[in-house]
């Protein structure tokens, strides 16, 4: 067995792999840049080294350096993680050259599935269900759209080496075409140096689920069940369980033998995945192989109770596979969250900084949190925005749900936005619940955009009256002061108003040995808790169900977070509450005459001119922010007035980029 093995990788999956490698009594060796100087994955490992400067092209993108890295450190094997050089084939071979292990898949396999068209043609050859299309490179706007009329619209336009939903577009005419073209070639060029597109027939109602596979180098392959990943948000996955809701066991069966036959026809030897879209009627077609571990790994783990990292450095090691296809048992449910920084209620702008407050729930049988950041740490905005993977388990779908949503309750991040409001909001859809998913799920039930009245609330009351218990205990503490007595009568007496986001709740507060017995219009609620003033969690039994509140304090009163949904309260007696109602709301400035930078990014275009005339829908400039390239249109006829950035500035949120006349 390998004694020392480099991790080429950053955050949370270089985190993962040196919890596995620890258990396997391996030592470890993390690699890290400027940016990264003082994260948790280099500290965790045996070794750190640094690597270059904090853009992924000067340090994590090195093949150079970090095999020079494993020569220094005497690292016998690397594991790449995912994304970076994980499924880079010149990276394997130079790794090769110097006699360091790749824990991963040959270059035969790297080579033929990193590549759309190739990797299409391989399957058909395999007996894989392929999806009707044109396979050959798309060679500009017009080939684009008479390959599209041939193949019948909706088409999608993806980009060859592409993934993670970049050089991806869905076309619905010729000009969508035309232009969709140009976007996906501009994005596949800036995400992967290769400008490569081709077609195939978009799938309506579809479901992304997708089959793990392990393979060894003695010609053993298995496939662990599925994973549903059709919870999307602009090809992104936001939210992957397993088993999959839809599937029957023939079907699973099916994907799992076309899987492994595929896997067969590439001499695949590690952890893979095969991707497919499946149709309302199970019908399922291929749709790529990712020659790396999976950010979803763990529900597979969840429900298999094997430790995919561990058989790649087997596997790696030249190990046969020990475990059979008989012996592959799914138990349970399993769902994981992708925590991201970013603001949902903004349309998920992505968010920097510093964590200044960061609590993770505790981990349990059922709940598991793979994360790279601590409090303290700096989300940058030179690497992917994620916080953590939340991941939680259950005896059924049910129980994995509001195990979620428990864990997600509790789940406390201040100091940069987070979509934790969002996330818990999905979980809880009843649609969702049901099962009834495709990858269209979020832009059909949220159209618009999310907004803070999309989150559904089984009982808006509860964070209602763990807030009057909390702002009870506080006057409680505030009548031992001298001169405050009187105050504490007057606001915790027999009736109190708690107005939430603008709702007022009337309520009676009566306190007792472990709480307070609450009423709201005959609606009586017993609240008991054992919470310290500071505490930003609650913990508490309503009605004796446990649940966990978010409370912090704001200006006038207090914000709680419950079950996604984020609620400003003020709490005063009847009389302060009525003549709050005559209070004049703030009127927000106006800005319709400015054109603001919805993100941090980079200005890649400026698409007009002072003095131009521009109408409604067209192009006002084009913002790169996390290598997807942002079109800003006009929502209205405009005429510039003023030019307020330049093409390659670096643009902050809400920085003016235009003023209209």
């Amino acid at each position: 067995m390998f004694e020392k093995i480099l991790i080429a990788n950053r955050g949370e999956i270089a985190c993962r792999v040196v919890k596995t490698a620890r258990a396997m009594g391996i030592k470890t060796v993390a690699v890290y840049s400027d940016a990264d100087a003082s994260a948790l994955h280099a500290r965790m490992a045996d070794e750190a080294v640094h690597i270059g400067a904090a853009a992924s092209s000067e340090s994590y993108l090195r093949a150079d350096r970090i095999i020079k890295a494993c020569k220094d450190t005497g690292a016998q094997a690397v594991h790449p993680g995912y994304g970076f050089l994980s499924e880079n084939a010149d990276f394997c071979e130079a790794l090769a050259a110097e006699d360091i292990a790749f824990i991963g898949p040959g270059v035969k396999a790297i080579t033929s599935m990193g590549d759309k068209i190739t990797s299409k043609r391989i399957a058909q050859e395999a007996g894989v269900n392929t999806i009707p299309g044109y396979t050959d490179v798309i060679s500009g706007p017009d080939h684009a759209v008479e390959v599209s009329q041939e193949i019948g619209y909706p088409v999608m336009l993806k980009a060859s080496a592409g993934g993670g939903g970049k050089g991806m577009r869905v076309v619905w005419n010729d000009d969508e075409c035309r232009d969709g073209f140009e976007r996906a070639t501009n994005e596949a060029k800036s995400s992967f140096g290769d400008d490569r597109v081709f077609a195939e027939k978009f799938i309506e109602e579809p479901r992304h689920i997708e089959i793990q596979v392990l393979a060894d180098k003695h010609g053993n392959a298995v496939y662990l069940g599925e994973r549903e990943c059709s919870i999307q948000r602009r090809h992104q996955k936001v939210i992957e369980e397993a088993p999959s809701p839809f599937l029957d066991e023939a079907t699973r069966k099916a994907m799992g033998e076309q899987a492994v036959a595929l896997a067969r026809a590439v001499d695949y030897s590690s952890a893979g995945t095969v991707e497919f879209i499946v149709d309302a009627n199970k019908n399922f077609f291929f749709l790529e192989m990712n020659t790396r571990l999976q950010v979803e790994h763990p529900v597979t783990e969840f429900i298999t109770g094997q430790d995919l990292v561990e058989h790649m450095i087997k596997i790696a090691n030249n190990e046969e596979l020990t475990l059979t296809q008989d012996e592959v048992k799914l138990t349970g449910w399993s769902l994981e969250t992708r925590v991201y920084a970013e603001d949902p209620f903004r349309n998920f702008l992505p968010s920097i900084g510093r964590l200044s407050k960061y609590s993770p729930p505790t981990e349990t049988d059922t709940v598991r949190v793979d994360t790279g950041i601590e409090e303290g740490s700096e989300v940058s905005m030179f690497y992917d925005p994620m916080i953590a993977k939340l991941v939680t388990y259950g005896q059924t779908r049910d129980e994995a749900i509001e195990n979620m949503a428990g864990a997600l309750d509790a789940y406390y991040i201040r100091g940069v936005n987070h979509n934790i409001s969002f996330l818990n909001a999905l979980i809880m859809h009843p649609r969702f619940k049901e099962g009834r998913l495709t990858t269209n799920f979020i832009a059909e039930e949220y159209p618009d955009g999310f907004h803070a009245e999309d989150v559904p609330q089984s009982d808006p009351l509860i964070p209602v009256v763990v807030a009057a218990s909390i702002h009870a205990k506080k006057q409680a503490r505030a009548r031992e002061i001298s001169g405050q007595t009187r105050r504490f009568e007057i606001e915790t007496g027999s009736t109190l108003v708690v107005i939430a986001n603008d709702t007022h709740y009337p309520i009676a507060i009566t306190p007792t040995d472990k709480g307070y017995d609450i009423d709201h219009q005959g609606s009586n609620y017993s609240v008991n808790l054992d919470w310290q003033i500071g505490q930003p969690l609650v913990f508490a039994e309503v009605n004796d169900q446990s649940v966990a509140v978010q409370i912090d304090p704001s200006k006038a009163g207090y914000r709680t977070f419950h079950r996604g949904a984020e609620t400003d309260m003020q709490i005063m007696s009847p009389k302060a509450a009525a003549l709050n109602e005559h209070m004049i709301a703030k009127v927000p400035p106006d800005l319709s005459k400015f054109l603001l930078s919805p993100m941090p990014g980079l200005l890649i275009r400026m698409s007009v001119q002072v003095g131009e005339e521009i109408k409604a829908g067209e192009e006002l400039a084009v913002v790169e922010a996390m290598k997807m390239e942002n079109s800003l249109r006009a929502e209205e006829d405009v005429v510039i007035a003023k030019v307020m950035a330049e093409e390659g500035d670096s643009l902050m949120v809400d920085q003016t980029i235009l003023e209209f006349e």
